[in-house]
């Protein structure tokens, strides 16, 4: 008799330790007692009754689920594939459990048709220039569908924008004429203030005409110091007209024949002349 209570009560004993469970902090286990469910259990030190009750046991870490490369064809028709990258929890177990089979490959599968059908709306420059808009409107439109399965998405971010190589070849092209007119228009505008200057400079030297000589005097001195073998330095007409007048009236002056002269007009006429008459 004593033989059968004591297999009784260790029969009893590992049935009653056969039920507890350790769940860790970021763990919740989802209770079911006769196929229904009591809600959800943990973290620490849980008992559940071997052959009436049963647990699933749900992470509340964020998950990183990645989602797989997508053929997309955009709103101005240029074929692309794009992958993505989703964060996820779970903010109530007992609906992550009940209301969807699978949660993660429930959420995945919502992510990727979310995907094709958001890039379908967007046009190839909106999607590289505008990728943090594209990414809200995503999460935005995959949270609101996952809440009522306990899940929410805190972030979706696109990875990869995989372009076909002429489309490629055409951006380069874009980008490079894009940097060619940049640089036309700098060097434009660098040229205008420049001459702005010139003009400014001008004003200010034509105002005192002792500047413009003192001006020669230092262009000399920087040619100077350059060792040139050659040099042309302009002079100003003002100083050197004086000159070419005095040198003009004096070669005029010494050209003319005085009268009675040979040669003159009241001269007598040469000896071939003469011997020409006779």
């Amino acid at each position: 008799m004593d033989i059968v209570i004591t297999a009784v009560l260790g029969v009893l004993a590992l049935y009653l330790f056969g039920g507890l469970k350790v769940l860790r902090e970021y763990e919740r286990a989802v209770y079911f007692f006769l196929g229904r469910s009591w809600g959800a259990k943990g973290p620490g030190l849980i008992y559940v009754p071997p052959l009436f009750a049963k647990t699933q046991t749900v992470s509340l870490r964020v998950v990183a689920l990645d989602i797989p490369p997508q053929d997309v064809i955009t709103r101005d028709n240029i074929s692309i594939k794009v992958n993505a990258v989703l964060y996820m929890l779970v903010r109530d177990p007992v609906k992550a459990v009940i209301g969807v089979e699978n949660y993660l490959y429930a959420t995945s599968q919502l992510a990727q048709t979310t995907l094709r059908s958001v890039l379908g709306e967007t046009e190839m420059d909106e999607l590289l220039m505008n990728r943090e808009k594209i990414n809200a409107i995503l999460k935005n439109i995959i949270d609101k569908r996952t809440e009522e399965w306990g899940v929410e998405v805190s972030a979706v971010e696109v990875k990869d924008v995989d372009l076909p190589p002429e489309m490629k070849r055409a951006m380069a092209r874009q980008a490079e004429a894009e940097r060619e007119r940049r640089a036309k228009i700098i060097n434009a505008e660098g040229e205008f203030q420049a001459a702005a200057k010139l003009s400014e400079a001008a004003d200010v030297i034509s105002q005192n005409p002792v500047t413009i000589q003192l001006r020669y005097l230092q262009t000399l001195l920087e040619i100077g110091g350059e060792q040139n073998s050659t040099v042309v330095f302009p002079l100003p007409i003002d100083l050197v007209g004086p000159l070419l007048d005095a040198v003009k009236d004096r070669a005029g002056g010494a050209g003319g024949s005085p009268a009675g002269e040979p040669g003159g007009p009241d001269g007598p006429a040469p000896e071939s002349k003469r011997a020409l008459t006779k």
